[in-house]
């Protein structure tokens, strides 16, 4: 028999606060499954909402950055990407939902000038999405800027390193094909921008 929506919920009976400073929130937790048995440890994070933006210049190609990424050990190419600024000491938590960040239309434009110096007055929100549904608290919000122009050079934090490259779609595409566009998300942005018309909402 299928179960309904409540029926499916776990209740967490108890969680431990592994680690809790500035930059994240790692937990583990016992739940307590529909069928009534405890699982435990079961563990999760908070980190904070990003941006990721598909970002096209006026020629057509879109713009993409190179920057190593220590979860895979590799230097990536992928769209511009970045966290929302918080405005009180942390570096998680839910971000605009609850009041302490800039909104993600602001941290987009922010974000693409900092990371590419190009900036764009034509945006469209595509999506807001849990990052990692399973383990993690945060979400991503894809937004779409077209007819990008280059305006200043990279502002980049002190440990970011990367540099910009334009790629046809063509490229674009059979990158993803051979495995060398290697983030989910941006995977996700780059096929929802090309169906802009049925999923966009300009902004």
């Amino acid at each position: 028999m299928e179960r309904n929506r409540e029926d499916l919920v776990w209740e967490e009976v108890s969680t431990e606060h592994i680690i809790q400073d500035k930059w994240m929130d790692f937990r583990r937790s016992a739940y307590r499954l529909p069928d009534g048995n405890v699982f435990e440890p079961f563990y999760s994070y908070s980190r904070k909402d990003y941006v990721v933006i598909v970002a096209s210049d006026c020629g057509g190609n879109y713009i993409c950055v190179r920057q190593f990424r220590q979860g895979i050990r590799k230097v990536t190419t992928e769209f511009p990407a970045g966290g929302l600024e918080r405005t009180d000491d942390r570096e998680y938590g839910a971000a605009e939902r609850d009041g302490s960040s800039e909104d993600a239309l602001a941290a987009a434009r922010r974000e693409l000038l900092e990371e590419t110096g190009y900036s764009s007055d034509e945006w469209t929100h595509l999506i807001t999405i849990p990052s990692h549904a399973t383990l993690a608290d945060n979400y991503a919000h894809v937004y779409m800027a077209t007819n990008c122009h280059k305006v200043s050079g990279q502002q980049l934090d002190e440990t970011e390193f990367l540099n910009v490259e334009l790629h046809t779609e063509q490229e674009l595409g059979e990158m993803i094909r051979n495995g060398e566009f290697q983030q989910a998300v941006h995977v996700m942005a780059w096929l929802l921008s090309r169906e802009n018309g049925n999923t966009g909402v300009a902004v």
